[in-house]
């Protein structure tokens, strides 16, 4: 298993190496991960370190992707270290809330870059080499994709973008052997929403909206996508899963004053 995980900070994208590292070697392979970030920094290193631990090879690639060489260029280094790829995980992502009527142009354009365009750049530089080894391309969206999430500036367009995305690669590269999927997040606690959390009427209430009854944890996200490019997903191609404790279906059950079973 060679794999790209992009977005590898410890959240989503670090729980996805671990994940993806931890099915290879319980499958008898021997896995390869390239944890890309924005930049070096001690967390990343520290994951890289802890694939090795666990018995798997690691490099660490840097770049923005805001920057359309970046994506190519991040394909081309895990190419080079492990001689292919089998796996793709697009995961970066930014956010830039704003109400629309006040949304900068460049803030506009960031989130489209690295989420959206990201993720096209950096499947159509891995194209070949999945081609050559028939194997899977796993995008991260949000179940702000699947339905509008005001006052989140252009990261519902980018991240609804991101799914078509999939879907229409799906089509056009099934005749290759490559399977493109998407997973869209729910409420997940990671470093990055953990002061959200921290605020224990915040973290009460945002429980009690989710019919599971717990937010997710980035292993949630992680275990879904290693099911898509796992083989036990060998005929799924075109789907998006959200993973969110079916949270963003329950509107209905959150309407004051429904009547109980059998009134």
């Amino acid at each position: 298993m060679r794999a790209l995980i992009t977005g590898a900070s410890p959240g989503i994208g670090g729980a996805t190496c671990l994940k993806l590292a931890r099915a290879a070697l319980a499958r008898g392979q021997k896995p390869k991960i390239a944890a890309c970030e924005v930049r070096e920094t001690d967390a990343v290193l520290a994951l890289a370190d802890e694939l090795r631990n666990i018995g798997a090879e690691a490099v660490v690639l840097t770049g923005d992707l805001s920057d359309p060489d970046v994506p190519a260029q991040l394909v081309a280094g895990a190419v080079k270290a492990f001689g292919g790829l089998d796996a793709v995980v697009g995961n970066a992502g930014i956010t830039s809330p704003a109400p629309l009527a006040a949304l900068e142009l460049a803030n506009w354009d960031r989130v489209m870059n690295i989420n959206l365009r990201g993720n096209w750049l950096l499947a159509k530089a891995a194209h070949p080499h999945l081609k050559e080894s028939k194997g899977g391309y796993v995008a991260v969206a949000s179940m702000s994709g699947m339905r509008p999430h005001r006052g989140m500036g252009a990261y519902s367009m980018s991240k609804a973008g991101t799914i078509i995305l999939c879907e229409v690669l799906a089509q056009e590269w099934a005749p290759d052997g490559i399977r493109v999927n998407c997973v869209s997040p729910g409420m997940i606690r990671t470093p990055l929403t953990e002061t959200t959390y921290r605020d224990n009427a915040t973290a009460s209430a945002r429980t009690a909206l989710v019919p599971a009854g717990r937010i997710g944890v980035p292993e949630d996200i992680a275990n879904a996508i290693a099911f898509f490019l796992g083989p036990d997903a060998g005929y799924i191609t075109g789907q998006n899963i959200c993973v969110d404790g079916a949270f963003s279906t329950s509107i209905l059950s959150q309407i004051p004053g429904l009547p109980t079973s059998g009134t």
